[in-house]
């Protein structure tokens, strides 16, 4: 089977290339440092993918994703509170999704991929694309890197089927909310 990246990947383990992502960082006074490792764009208009923007939260305030591999549920808790729980696809028994604690280490809007077996780069971003519109990477191993994603595919999502390559795969509308309530550096934790 060909695995895709992002130049990026629907659902299959993706190998960002490092062309630049957003972090926090706190010394005093809150900062912003640019650091590095977004997917290259290629397309036949040229586009750059959106990074991460670095919002300032309280430093009070505790925010992680859970995903629960059994439920096939992702949420958001927020100081303990559930603020968003969602269905989603994981990765096939032979392609498992890894199990954990991790953290958000990218951010993109309309990421585009990359077949790892052939270097063919699909043409299209955004909501049609096999990674739908929003990318939240949580694991880098080697050249690949799993990630929390949209898709063009919402029946997968719907009946939470075990289909993936390991990445997790919610439909665009969910994907949207939950890009927008986490930050780099979140943390994700992934439990049977």
């Amino acid at each position: 089977m060909d695995t895709l990246r992002p130049v990026s990947l629907g659902c299959l383990m993706v190998c960002l290339r490092c062309v630049g992502f957003s972090s926090l960082a706190a010394m005093g006074a809150v900062t912003m440092a640019l650091a590095a490792s977004a997917p290259a764009v290629a397309s036949a208009q040229p586009q750059q993918p959106l990074l991460a923007s670095a919002r300032v939260r309280s430093l009070e305030t505790q925010t992680s994703i859970h995903l629960d591999l059994r439920q096939r549920r992702i949420s958001v808790i927020r100081d303990g509170q559930s603020i968003g729980r969602w269905p989603v696809a994981i990765g096939d028994p032979k392609t498992p999704t890894p199990t954990g604690v991790f953290r958000v280490e990218t951010k993109l809007v309309n990421p585009q991929y990359e077949s790892t077996k052939s270097g063919r780069v699909h043409p299209v971003t955004g909501p049609a694309s096999p990674l739908g519109h929003r990318w939240i990477g949580f694991l880098q191993q080697g050249p690949n890197q799993f990630g929390i994603h949209g898709t063009p595919w919402p029946h997968w999502v719907k009946i939470r089927a075990a289909v993936s390559n390991g990445c997790v795969r919610m439909l665009n509308a969910h994907v949207q909310k939950l890009y927008e309530l986490v930050e780099v550096g979140t943390p994700v934790r992934i439990t049977q």
